[in-house]
């Protein structure tokens, strides 16, 4: 006998009509923002547990958040990875020479000077404080505002520089877009402008270093709107079903470029609990919080180096600028959101917990800042003598065709040879990029 659920509903049945939920932010422009619902908890209330733990048994920490700075600009707890004051200093250093590097790079774009430029600002600890916590030669696989890892490592900033400028300086010959950097001597892999497509890249990576009995590990950032993607659900069952020594920060900064969280999840439940599913061990930490943020990635670190497992860490963090150069977030967002933000500013947070320990002051703050703006400013105008947009100085013309086969086949022999003709013919021979 047939199922009466199994038969067509006739039009003025007494079935219920669906509804589809599409989710909205809670505030827009001109909005009044109250984050009071938002629930932090209290500084150093949530224990470490031994980096061998069962996943299984991490539940609380894919929805809670580790925090280690308290109100009174302490360290609190089991999570307080207890650096001594010279990292700390080093740390702030970093963060604020990465602001510096920031600002004087938007106002570049904004004069013209090249097309495109993302200002990480107020995501700087998730970047900084969490590739300190890496072994220097540990391959990092980013996404396009992790600019604080570069500068962590050491790596130029003329270099950044001249990439962003797609000058004669950029090593990669003017072939990615801006701020899409990489380095093999700083174990920084190839940024990507496809959403997600670092993560599987890094799960790969660390089986290899697995296979090979390597000692290092991988690891990759990712935005949460990102997580919608499909390489990211890949990459969560490689790293589980391999063991694969990786770890995958999701930088939860609560807006993609037009659309907030609830769009990749957030309203039904922490991208930390998606590690639960999969059997991963799943931390949610105060991105805000440098300590905690280099506690978190420490922790993780050294359970995929003793052979326990990957990590999925959310930071719960706020992006406090545009997405890009190319966004306004006053369009689709409350300007009021980043005054409200319940857990602050990275910097100013870490300055005020040296202040508090006794190992800092607001006049040293404010010859770090002046020190980091003339440094990146007297970088800059080198870098400018390498060209900036417009103006030429570019790589030479022929180098289209070379970096993809060792030995150019004869077919691009014969392109390059006609297309190098034809801009003699056309532009003569003094142009400056032949």
């Amino acid at each position: 006998m047939a199922d009466p659920a199994d038969s067509p509903t006739p039009e003025g049945g007494n079935r219920p009509a669906l509804a589809l939920h599409v989710p909205e932010p809670k505030y827009r422009p001109g909005d009044t923002v109250d984050f009071s619902d938002v629930d932090i908890g209290e500084a150093g209330k949530l224990p470490r547990p031994d980096e061998s733990v069962d996943p299984a048994e991490m539940k609380d920490f894919a929805y809670r958040l580790v925090r280690v700075l308290g109100e009174d600009d302490k360290a609190h707890g089991a999570w307080d990875p207890k650096l001594d004051p010279d990292t700390l200093r080093t740390m702030l250093g970093h963060m604020a020479l990465v602001r510096a590097f920031d600002e004087r790079m938007f106002r570049g774009q904004r004069q013209g000077k090249t097309s495109f430029y993302m200002k990480c600002t107020g995501e700087e600890a998730t970047s900084v404080a969490a590739s300190m916590a890496l072994a220097s030669d540990d391959m990092v696989f980013p996404s396009y505002r992790q600019q604080g890892v570069l500068i962590a490592r050491g790596y130029p900033l003329i270099e950044m520089i001249n990439q962003i400028y797609s000058n004669k300086g950029d090593k990669l010959k003017g072939r990615q877009l801006p701020i899409m950097y990489s380095s093999r001597e700083h174990s920084f892999f190839s940024i990507s402008g496809n959403l997600a497509t670092q993560t599987p890249q890094a799960v790969g990576w660390a089986m290899a270093s697995a296979i090979k009995g390597d000692s290092r590990i991988a690891a990759t950032w990712v935005g949460e709107g990102s997580t919608a993607e499909g390489d990211f659900h890949s990459a969560c069952t490689f790293a589980t079903v391999y063991n694969a020594p990786v770890i995958l920060n999701v930088i939860n900064n609560q807006w993609a470029i037009s659309s907030f969280s609830g769009f990749a999840g957030a309203e039904r439940t922490t991208f930390a609990a998606r590690a639960l599913g999969y059997g991963l061990a799943g931390l949610r930490v105060d991105g805000n919080d440098a300590l905690a943020c280099y506690a978190a990635q420490r922790w993780a670190a050294n359970r995929a180096r003793a052979n326990h497992g990957p990590t999925l860490i959310e930071y719960f963090t706020y992006r406090a600028e545009g997405h890009s150069t190319s966004d306004d977030p006053s369009g689709y967002r409350s300007a009021q959101e980043r005054e409200e933000w319940p857990l602050g500013d990275p910097v100013m947070r870490l300055k005020n917990h040296l202040i508090a320990i006794g190992e800092w002051d607001e006049e040293r703050q404010e010859e770090m800042d002046r020190e980091c703006a003339e440094r990146v400013k007297k970088t800059t105008k080198e870098a400018e003598k390498n060209g900036i947009l417009g103006h030429g100085l570019h790589h030479p013309f022929r180098t289209m065709f070379e970096d993809v086969y060792e030995d150019l086949p004869w077919h691009l022999k014969e392109q390059a040879d006609q297309a190098m003709h034809e801009r003699k013919v056309k532009f003569g021979e003094e142009r400056p990029w032949e």
